[in-house]
């Protein structure tokens, strides 16, 4: 009996462990977001620049104009996930995110070689950071931290950085660190059925590559804080590594006999059409307009094919007799294509001249005024807010920390006021307008 009763407890504890083991969730690899949805970008200065967070926000006024979700920039300078902790009901739980993405650790790792109690404190509070997230029912899209620049460093070092030990060390080993932080990141999002973004490969990928032409090429010129270019980098590949929608438009004319015939799928409508064989013109209605950047973010645009990989607009135009073929939109002379080139496909996405580019354009410098104006204003009020923290101001003096609060709410709530009106503005940029194309031939081949 003893035997038994012993063999069927050893069987019990065999068992055990298997039961232990959290059963693996199928990652998130693209945002599914619906009218009234909110996405929150938590993070330190890197998100407080509020360049990648704005140049997110633009595809999605631009590809989605219809779509009502609003855009909640949470981050502060300077932070690591025990801070992000600290603000984590007022600043995050508070916009109820239907996402949250998080880009943490630039700072957590004490810009030093890899040290395993500097760690453990990351691990801790990145994982309860996950965990409140999850039981609020928001979706996390983990960011592994961004690429720290050491060529820049060696002639340059971040200014916070005193001890000559510490610039040495944050030279030769913290792109490492970093490596070693977003490695565990990417493991632990993998394990909790989370989103992941690896945005230090394709920074360290881009800087290198052109770097064989440009040695002193930077997209990070502290080496901590990517520029608007990086920053563009970083866009990209948050929206290529969700699976983001790719495709504006794509229009197909063909003349199969006397009457052309023109098609743009789901992507828009086709009418007012008409022409021959030396002309070609009708009216699209686009559902969506292209991903265009502020100026300022053109270069890691360009890098990242951004415009053809996650933008395009294409047309092909069959047909037509062999020549040479100008190209108007709405009265505007965008360019001459040869019936060949016309044929195979012409894509329009990066041609400035186009109308529809130009109103992007228009509503990514309402999105970038909003963003100066109202979004990092915003989050200036949480450094103030961290500033009297870290004074222990609410403790040491209360009266003060209370008068203190009632401004930062009181500015919050005009800052609010302005990001609404902006978005109003935006929204209405955002909308599509019918475009009228016209293509005649200007000679013979």
């Amino acid at each position: 009996m003893k035997r038994r009763t012993s063999l069927s407890l050893l069987a019990g504890l065999l068992v055990l462990p298997a039961l232990l083991v959290a059963q693996p969730r199928t990652p998130v690899t693209k945002l599914d977001l619906k009218d009234g949805d909110t996405v929150v970008f938590l993070g330190d200065s890197i998100t407080h620049q509020c360049l990648y967070t704005q140049y997110i926000e633009d595809y999605y006024f631009t590809r989605y104009p219809d779509l009502d979700v609003r855009f909640h920039n949470a981050g502060v300078s300077g932070d690591r996930a025990t801070h992000a902790l600290r603000r984590f009901e007022s600043d995050v739980a508070d916009f109820k995110p239907k996402y949250t993405t998080i880009l943490l650790g630039m700072n957590d790792g004490s810009y030093r070689r890899f040290d395993q109690e500097i760690f453990d404190a990351y691990e801790r509070d990145m994982s309860a950071l996950m965990d409140k997230l999850d039981g609020l029912g928001s979706t996390v899209i983990a960011m592994g931290p961004t690429m720290y620049d050491s060529r820049v460093a060696r002639t340059k070092p971040p200014r916070w950085l005193k001890d000559q030990e510490q610039i040495k060390q944050a030279t030769r080993y913290y792109n490492a660190v970093l490596a070693f932080y977003g490695t565990w990141l990417r493991d632990e999002a993998v394990h909790r059925g989370m989103g992941y973004v690896d945005l230090m490969a394709p920074l360290n990928a881009h800087s290198t590559q052109v770097r064989l032409t440009e040695p002193d090429f930077t997209v990070i010129p502290d080496a901590v804080h990517p520029d608007a270019n990086g920053q563009a980098i970083m866009a990209f590949e948050f929206l290529e590594q969700m699976n983001s929608d790719r495709s504006v438009s794509t229009i197909t004319a063909t003349l199969p006999k006397d009457k052309w015939v023109v098609r743009a799928g789901k992507t828009g409508g086709i009418s007012h059409v008409e022409g021959n064989e030396d002309m070609l013109r009708f009216t699209f209605l686009a559902r969506s307009l292209p991903w265009v950047l502020p100026e300022e973010a053109s270069r890691g645009y360009e890098l990242t094919k951004a415009g053809h990989k996650m933008s395009n607009e294409k047309l092909i135009i069959r047909g037509l007799k062999p020549g040479k073929y100008e190209m108007k939109i709405d009265g505007v002379v965008i360019g001459e294509y040869s019936h060949a080139a016309l044929g195979a496909k012409v894509e329009l996405q990066s041609n400035s001249k186009t109308p529809q580019y130009q109103q992007s354009l228009e509503v990514a410098m309402l999105n970038k005024e909003r963003n100066e104006k109202a979004v990092r204003p915003y989050r200036n009020q949480y450094s103030k807010l961290k500033g009297q923290q870290s004074r222990e101001i609410d403790i040491k003096d209360p009266a003060a920390f209370a008068k203190f609060m009632e401004q930062f709410e009181a500015e919050l709530g005009k800052l609010k006021q302005l990001n609404d009106e902006y978005l109003e503005k935006i929204r209405t940029a955002a909308q599509p307008k019918p475009r009228h194309y016209v293509i005649t031939r200007v000679d013979s081949q």
